[in-house]
């Protein structure tokens, strides 16, 4: 052990090291730091990896990567899109790459509005990210708006079909510290239509680090009739990752997808039927942790990622 710490130690790289718990930390070959500022709310890096090319992180955090952000972001987006009832208009909390409104406008809609609190992220990610994007912001069935998502949804009413929470995890401090609680989630679900249908990112869930997405989910039976967790393996987070569906009347286990999803399937690299299946088939392990453990996430009591 000690004669490979001094090989590591002596390799000509420079690393990217991001903190992902208490006891664990991932590297990766740090190739060139094309951005890295201050914005009122967070630290903001565009970096280049050798593995994953071209990186966006915030607070030191993974947030997306050239090589996987298809994945994360048509896992997010494809299956809440295809399980409302002809969606049309669609909130996005967070996204500020651009790459959750791309997804969404794969589909019909007539009105996406876009909101987020920091729009230093949305110009570096204009600017040094592109790609993400494809040119989404320029749609003019998109809206921008420069707000806390919280204060935002709190003012809406019966109104939006799909609602989707792109957002960072919750850290002590940080700008998405009260967007995972019972009290937001009931603002959610009241900005939602009567059949509306919501999807948040929504963390690890590695054996050592499952207690936020067991949280959220729990949580979020608290507000909603219908809650549905999945999870997709996105290689830069090292982990397979969660996602929860929730719905005022839609039962996602009823609703027969086939048609729907191979109505677009050519404009996905991701998601088809197989990858949706996958997706909602959750190993024994993560099931029994929903059905004995997790907290109910409120404002007086929020959890932090680490």
């Amino acid at each position: 052990m000690r004669n490979f710490l001094t090989k590591f130690a002596m390799m000509n790289t420079k690393w990217y090291i991001e903190k992902t718990s208490e006891d664990e930390i991932l590297l990766h070959s740090l190739r060139e730091i094309t951005y890295s500022g201050e914005s009122p709310y967070q630290r903001i890096e565009v970096i280049k990896t050798g593995n994953l090319g071209k990186c966006l992180l915030l607070d030191g955090k993974m947030q997306s990567s050239e090589m996987d952000e298809f994945i994360y972001h048509e896992a997010l987006v494809h299956p809440a899109m295809f399980l409302s009832n002809d969606p049309k208009k669609v909130l996005i909390a967070g996204g500020g790459e651009g790459a959750t409104i791309r997804e969404v406008l794969k589909h019909p809609v007539t009105e996406v509005v876009m909101v987020d609190l920091d729009e230093e992220v949305i110009k570096i990610s204009k600017k040094f990210l592109p790609e993400w994007s494809n040119g989404a912001f320029d749609d003019p069935r998109v809206r921008l708006v420069i707000d806390d998502a919280r204060a935002y949804i709190e003012k809406i009413n019966s109104y939006f079909d799909v609602i989707i929470i792109d957002l960072p995890e919750p850290q002590e401090g940080g700008p998405a510290y009260l967007l995972y609680t019972k009290e937001f989630y009931e603002k959610v679900y009241n900005a939602l239509t009567p059949e509306g249908i919501m999807v948040t990112q929504s963390a690890s869930t590695s054996l050592n680090n499952i207690k936020i997405f067991i949280s959220i989910v729990k949580t979020l039976k608290e507000v909603f009739p219908y809650v549905k967790p999945y999870i997709a393996n996105i290689p830069s987070f090292f982990a397979p990752w969660g996602f929860v569906l929730a719905s005022k009347k839609i039962n996602p286990g009823t609703v027969i997808l086939d048609e729907k999803i191979s109505s677009i399937e050519d404009k996905l690299k991701f998601y088809d039927l197989d990858s949706h299946r996958s997706m909602f088939s959750l190993p024994k392990y993560i099931k029994k942790a929903i059905n004995e453990g997790g907290v109910v996430i409120r404002d007086d009591s929020p959890l932090s990622f680490y």
